[in-house]
């Protein structure tokens, strides 16, 4: 057999790539076309749950990206306590092979790669979604994602004014502080959840509460919002789908599994369906579903987070490591 090599990026690595807000967002958009087209497998994603006392879960990713030539599979934990240690919440690895033979091509450091794949799927749905000329952003949330939301729908829209809410003081301030160095104007810290959304023309919901709790009022949505919720537990009230004129999902039956997710309750009673929903963001991406049609049009888009969004990020970087020569080769065989 010939002399097989894998490459390796840690998260130095990941971080010395320097992806850029096109990169990304490029990556996203064209593996949810790919999708659209039907040239993508999904795996239903699988979660793991070793110890409830532990407050945390790992979940678990696979999925094929025809155009590339790539399967992947990512392993990533969600634990709510780690920041008591000093650590993200969330830490992930990806590896990559060939579809066709099987042979290994990657092993990631998927934890800033969530992050990234998480805004860009944002980004991507609000490209398509958002009114024409958004001006204020309301984000609830701190974590990881929560920067690269921030950060991929700024470069997009360029909003007037940003507003951010989490539960912790201490993670909200100094969150608007980071966002208001880095986009270089001012981000408006707010200490409850009404002040943060009501009224914004893009709603952006990542929270991490430990059970649902209906803290985002269905009356905070003006007529013509994008409401993003993809908080772990639901935030919503029962009625808050009553007033969507769309809702779009990234894949639905990722929809189906698991207990997470803001519209969980609303899928399980039936209230939300295949039916119901106006279809996939891939469909959108790939020119074959209408988007947003006027500014009048309130919706809802709810992202669980997909395998092929792991991978075709994580591909993007490998290429790029190769052409910087970026990250480390190690011997397979």
């Amino acid at each position: 057999m010939e002399h097989l090599t894998l490459h390796y990026l840690n998260a130095r690595d990941v971080e010395a790539l320097e992806m850029s807000a096109e990169e990304i967002i490029k990556a996203q958009e064209e593996s949810l076309a790919a999708q659209g087209r039907g040239e993508t497998v999904i795996e239903p994603r699988m979660h793991l749950r070793p110890d409830p006392t532990f407050r945390g879960h790992f979940n678990v990713l696979r999925g094929y990206i025809a155009p590339i030539g790539i399967a992947g599979i990512k392993v990533v934990g969600d634990f709510i306590d780690n920041y008591k240690l000093g650590y993200p919440s969330e830490f992930g690895m990806l590896t990559l092979m060939d579809a066709r033979t099987g042979v290994p091509r990657a092993v990631i450091d998927a934890t800033a790669i969530t992050d990234m794949r998480t805004g860009a799927m944002t980004a991507v749905g609000a490209k398509y979604l958002a009114p024409s000329k958004p001006k204020v952003l309301g984000h609830i949330g701190a974590r990881g994602s929560s920067y690269w939301n921030v950060k991929l729908l700024d470069h997009l829209f360029d909003f007037e004014e940003i507003r951010i809410h989490s539960r912790r003081s201490e993670s909200r301030n100094s969150f608007g502080e980071r966002l208001s160095d880095e986009l270089g104007k001012p981000v408006v810290v707010t200490d409850n959840w009404q002040s943060c959304l009501e009224g914004a023309d893009v709603m952006i919901e990542a929270s991490r509460l430990e059970a649902p709790e209906p803290l985002f009022h269905t009356e905070w949505v003006r007529s013509g919002a994008l409401v993003i919720p993809y908080g772990t537990q639901s935030t919503v009230e029962d009625d808050f789908t009553d007033i969507m004129d769309k809702i779009v999902v990234d894949h639905w039956e990722q929809c189906l599994i698991g207990p997470f997710g803001c519209l969980r309750r609303h899928v399980d009673g039936g209230k939300v369906t295949r039916d119901t929903i106006h279809g996939e963001i891939g469909s959108i991406c790939a020119g074959e579903l209408a988007g947003r049609e006027n500014d009048d049009e309130t919706i809802l888009f709810w992202h669980r987070g997909l395998s092929t969004s792991d991978i075709a990020l994580g591909w993007a970087m490998l290429e790029k490591a190769k052409r910087l020569d970026i990250g480390t080769v190690l011997d397979y065989t």
